[in-house]
């Protein structure tokens, strides 16, 4: 399929198009602000659908609203009809559009032109009115608060929250992707003419930014959130694209001694701690039991023995383990544990706990097996 895409170097735009080629789509066909007006015509006369994405959203004169988001959209569809071509069109228009505002008169006039054109040519066409749309690419310090919020948070520069009670209707980047995508195939959710997003985000600014400051500090506190919430699972993905590249890494604390190290690397609420294990050739650690708790552990390098008994008895379990054959032995309530570096090297074993450690209720009790 041919595709024009108008804004194509837009936030919406470069994350269509990257979705597009990811799913085989080639011959798409790219215009943007700063494209050569001549191509226009040739595009509108081969493509088979448009995504009419070009808008303005911040111009320096009010006046330029109404030539960028319903001028644009005049010449884009009198190209069409010049060349006889029906083919489908999405626009993407604004909520903002239900209102008696500058930026929102000229989306509706975007709108109420794209449907005239329906009833005229007889074409298909696609009107979201998208909400706050957030994600990443989008750019910072210009029409998203989301977006200014992640990035200065992730710099620690500060932000302006004027009313943390405001509710805010968002969508995320890849939703509108999937139903652009779906549009192509004329399969959309329309509701009293316009096109929506399956999935929209009901939350007050104050949480928002309450979640940006947890995620800033989750590198300290070893926490992440709750990726059963669906906002903030893709709002924890939106702020991570936004970390300064010299800023991906980060420090953890390992615990050493003479034995080799302990490290945590994730606490969760949910779903327990995350650690690594690091053990000098001959050392054994462990030698204790849980009422409750309950581990993992995974050799990922170095060879080990695990042994096991169960308290009250005197039989000893062996497990042999090894870096060359992953596996993962359960650690049960009730018995007594521990771990052997069997290598000449350091042994590296990767451990889940069924919850973060507890210095006031460690559920640890120290037995030798």
């Amino acid at each position: 399929m041919r595709i024009l895409v108008t804004g194509s170097s837009g936030f919406v735009g470069k994350n269509l198009i990257a979705e597009l080629r990811s799913k085989g789509y080639e011959d798409l066909y790219l215009y943007d602000i700063d494209t050569d007006p001549k191509f226009l015509d040739s595009y509108t006369k081969d493509c088979e659908f448009v995504f009419h994405l070009a808008g303005v959203n911040r111009p320096k004169d009010q006046e330029e609203f109404m030539q960028g988001n319903f001028g644009f959209t005049d010449t884009l569809l009198a190209s069409l009809k010049r060349n006889k071509n029906t083919c489908p069109v999405l626009i993407t228009s604004s909520i903002q559009a239900e209102l008696d505002n500058p930026y929102g008169r000229s989306k509706k006039a975007g709108e109420d032109l794209l449907f005239a054109y329906a009833q005229e040519i007889g074409s298909v066409v696609y009107v979201f009115r998208l909400s706050n749309v957030f994600g990443k690419w989008c750019r910072p310090n210009y029409n998203s608060a989301v977006a200014t919020f992640c990035y200065n948070i992730a710099r620690d520069l500060p932000i302006t929250v004027n009313d943390p009670e405001v509710v805010m209707n968002l969508v995320y980047i890849d939703d509108v992707v999937q139903a652009f995508l779906s549009a192509l195939k004329g399969d959309v959710l329309i509701e009293n003419n316009f096109c929506r997003v399956s999935t929209v985000h009901t939350v007050k600014l104050g949480r928002i930014v309450e979640l940006l400051r947890q995620f800033r500090e989750s590198r300290t506190t070893l926490s992440v959130p709750n990726m059963a919430n669906s906002f903030e699972k893709v709002l924890y993905s939106t702020y991570l694209s936004y970390l300064p590249e010299s800023r991906f890494s980060y420090p953890l604390k390992m615990n050493t001694d003479n034995r080799g190290s302990f490290t945590e690397i994730l606490h969760t609420a949910e779903r327990g701690q995350f650690s690594v294990n690091i053990s000098k050739p001959g050392i054994t650690k462990g030698n204790h039991w849980h009422h409750t708790k309950n581990e993992k552990f995974l050799v990922v390098s170095g060879k080990a023995l695990i042994q096991f008994r169960k308290i009250g008895t005197t039989e000893v379990i062996d497990y042999h383990v090894s870096g060359e054959k992953l596996e993962v032995v359960d650690i049960p309530p009730g018995y007594t544990h521990n771990i052997i570096n069997e290598g000449e090297g350091d042994l590296v074993t990767f451990m889940w706990a069924n919850e973060p450690y507890n210095p006031d209720r460690p559920d640890t009790i120290f037995e030798k097996v």
